[in-house]
């Protein structure tokens, strides 16, 4: 039999994500441009993909009760084929029966008729129950919140997370919020392109974010993005970086600390230039250092410097900038609705390990920025343990920093602020859940 082509597509970037760790939403990019699908195919392929990734932890548990032994007995590409089938039952469109018949056609094509038949047995047993129906017996005799990461497919250390910066009555809502994909945001270049333009392209302005647009559709299709005078960028990403720039600071150059892969340079470039000055933008890895140069390409020379150093051990003197943006590394816990598949791979255990080197890396942008200047430390997360707790250690450990109110310098975003923090929501803001905090250096 021949296999469709986009659940053989959605199957082999499936293996790419499980097989090698691959990021869901770039493989299915990388897939999509080159298998030439119709809009009814490719929207297909990215539910199946995105939809499975999301619930990924959710099916295995659900794989292993119909099937009735653990994963680690099936071979790897047995149980992402199994996902998929699950995924098609409970969760799409697609009747049952097609759903069992078409993943156990798939199974033959790329496994082998020996295992047609347990892919069969297992997903007949699977499409015998609504998913509503499986979350129920999964989450039976389960405490509350057990049962509410069941239900909402988060693993439960991220939904404590949660819980414990949201009030009660948000938490269901602000993972509901985890599970839905977002319209694409644009951002204009300062200087190089405005927002009018953007909005002629057929996209929508932003609610707070001054220099963004959302569109549905593909950004590579509007001409601004296509010459390099606007990307994309989250609108959440976009405001932290506004926050920095309008906050008073001393005359001089800024700092981009943690670069990669350059959109907030980009906005940063533009209004350092706006405010005549410029920007040196730094990042530790190669490969996210092109991804910069890129982003910057279409300013002028002198705008904007690219520097590949380890931003721990850097190449600039000290107390050399007046703003210093310091994105550090983190799990993305706020960016859950564009990484389906990173509440799944992530783990409580990375963040010990992430924890030293954000701690390292506001130290090195403090130590970078002059007297009066600014830095501003930002996570797509908004775990307490790599926000908040970062932030009171260093501030603790030195005594030249003052804790700025970051909040009051978005006073149009509302329901922002977390004490002197602020601190962004899908389910309130429509944003990702990006941490920000305002340190001034006396």
């Amino acid at each position: 039999m021949t296999v469709d082509a986009p659940r053989r597509a959605a199957f082999d970037v499936l293996r790419q994500v499980t097989g090698e760790d691959a990021y869901a939403n770039l493989a299915l990019k990388q897939r999509l441009e080159t298998a030439g699908f119709g809009p009814r195919d490719a929207g297909f392929v990215t539910e199946l993909v995105s939809g499975t990734c999301r619930a990924l932890g959710t099916y295995d548990e659900i794989i292993e009760r119909a099937g009735g032994r653990k994963l680690g007995t099936l071979q790897p590409a047995v149980v992402d084929l199994l996902r998929l089938g699950a995924h098609q039952a409970l969760a799409m469109d697609v009747p049952a029966r097609a759903a069992v018949a078409a993943t156990v056609d798939l199974a033959r094509d790329t496994v082998g008729q020996r295992v047609t038949g347990l892919v069969n047995a297992v997903l007949r047993k699977i499409a015998a129950r609504t998913l509503e129906q499986w979350h129920e017996e999964l989450g039976a005799g389960k405490d509350p919140l057990t049962s509410l990461a069941i239900r909402h497919q988060h693993p439960r250390w991220i939904v404590e997370a949660y819980a414990d910066v949201l009030p009660a009555h948000e938490l269901e809502a602000a993972l509901a919020a985890n599970n839905v994909s977002p319209v694409p945001t644009l951002v204009v270049r300062p200087s190089l392109a405005d927002v009018a333009e953007l909005v002629a392209a057929g996209a929508a302005p932003t609610t707070w974010s001054p220099h963004g647009a959302s569109l549905a559709g593909s950004p590579g299709q509007v001409p601004a993005v296509a010459e390099g005078r606007a990307g994309v960028q989250d609108e959440g990403s976009q405001l932290v970086t506004v926050a920095l720039a309008r906050t008073p600071a001393p005359g001089g150059p800024w700092l981009d600390l943690c670069a990669g892969p350059g959109g907030k340079s980009a906005l940063l470039a533009g209004l350092a230039r706006e405010q005549g000055t410029t920007l040196v933008a730094n990042e530790v890895s190669e490969h996210r250092a092109d991804l910069v140069r890129q982003a910057l390409a279409a300013y002028p020379d002198g705008t904007a410097t690219l520097v590949t150093a380890d931003g721990r051990d850097p190449r600039w003197r000290t107390a050399s900038y007046a703003r210093v943006l310091a994105d550090v590394p983190c799990t993305g816990l706020g960016a859950l609705r564009r990484r389906p598949e990173a509440r799944w791979r992530r783990k409580p255990s990375d963040l010990d390990r992430l924890g030293e080197l954000q701690r390292d890396l506001l130290h090195s942008a403090l130590e970078a920025v002059m007297p009066g200047g600014v830095v501003a430390y930002v996570t797509c997360s908004p775990h307490r343990a790599e926000t908040v707790a970062v932030v009171e250690d260093i501030v603790g450990e030195r005594g030249d920093v003052e804790l700025l109110d970051a909040a009051a310098a978005l006073p149009e975003v509302p329901d922002a602020a977390l004490g002197r923090y602020l601190q962004l929501w899908p389910h309130r803001h429509g944003t990702d859940a990006m941490f920000l905090a305002l340190l001034r250096r006396s």
